[in-house]
């Protein structure tokens, strides 16, 4: 077990590196520029030609392509990702600051998504063609088609006409307002849950379908086990690989990929973060931004890689 995990981290270190190469290069050609973006938000009809190439020094921006990633990979390193290049914050100050609630949204919505789907895919597959079964393939569908952020912006609607209410918009944290915390999670976790809990009740489905078909299904029954085992110990188990898979994806995309529920429902997020920082052409938050993202994602999926070689043995000796 100790070589196959060492084996997947050896993995994913060259590919961290060049991740934040493809990183580096693509934000450069995004098209704009900050010190023009800057320039435009202050009023300005533009700055003199020395005194930009004089913020460009001190932005470090400057600078060769080559010295600007080793100096940003060593920064990396050591913890300073930089200054951003629009608020003039140091980078991390503005992470530590949105990523919390990220973090906050993505769990409360894979908690949702998975405490639904789970029993949804079983159920449905113990009941294939009944109308549980039905009833559980039309959500997941409609999960599937309906855009999550359309749901918010009809729910808010629906509330604020029918009952002159809508969540708190202005952001409050767990520690100043518990309640009001849980309030403005609500709608946004139960709305990305449903969309998390369609697609993974359908692949616990297939899953299952698949392994109840197996031999050794049919051997453990011949046997005299009861259902419950069955189910949980011999089909479960080895029906959940594709459904981690799935799960570590959308957890993944959940701490970066909901950036038109954060501004929907005021969540100064990750995402939102991002957002703001493409609108300024902000390089260094950009980046920062995304190589926190990419490296999340790749670390998630080296644990559900790791996990793989739990569920079945036989993958840690292949």
């Amino acid at each position: 077990m100790r070589d196959y995990i060492l084996k997947r981290v050896l993995v994913t270190i060259p590919a961290l590196v060049i991740v934040s190469m493809m990183i580096f290069s693509l934000v450069r050609l995004f098209p704009g520029d900050t010190i023009v973006a800057m320039a435009s938000e202050s009023g300005s009809f533009g700055f003199t030609k020395d005194a930009e190439n004089q913020i460009r020094a001190i932005l470090g921006i400057d600078k060769p392509f080559l010295t600007q990633y080793f100096n940003w990979i060593g920064g990396l390193l050591t913890g300073d990702a930089g200054i951003s290049l629009w608020t003039r914050q140091p980078v991390t100050h503005e992470i530590a600051r949105t990523f919390p609630i990220s973090l906050e949204l993505a769990v409360f919505s894979s908690v949702v998504g998975i405490a639904v789907a789970l029993p949804a895919g079983i159920i449905a597959a113990l009941k294939r063609n009944t109308f549980p079964d039905l009833i559980a393939r039309f959500v997941s569908l409609v999960g599937l088609s309906v855009p999550s952020f359309w749901i918010a912006t009809m729910l808010l609607v629906f509330f604020s006409v029918q009952f002159r209410w809508i969540p708190p918009v202005i952001y409050q944290s767990f520690a100043d307002s518990p309640g009001g915390n849980l309030l403005q999670f609500l709608f946004p976790s139960l709305l990305l849950g449903f969309g998390l809990s369609a697609t993974t009740m359908r692949m616990t489905r297939s899953a299952m379908l698949e392994v109840l078909r197996e031999d050794y299904v049919r051997t453990a029954r011949a046997k005299g086990l009861t259902e419950r085992v069955v189910i949980f110990r011999h089909a479960l188990r080895n029906a959940f690989i594709p459904v981690v898979t799935i799960i570590g994806t959308q957890l993944a995309y959940l701490l970066g990929g909901t950036i038109i529920i954060e501004v929907i429902f005021g969540l100064p997020g990750l995402g939102r973060l991002t957002l703001e920082a493409v609108t300024h052409r902000d390089y260094t938050q950009i980046q920062a931004n995304v190589m926190l993202i990419a490296s999340i994602t790749m670390f998630v999926n080296l644990v559900v890689d790791l996990s793989y070689g739990w569920l079945d043995p036989r993958i840690r000796y292949s």
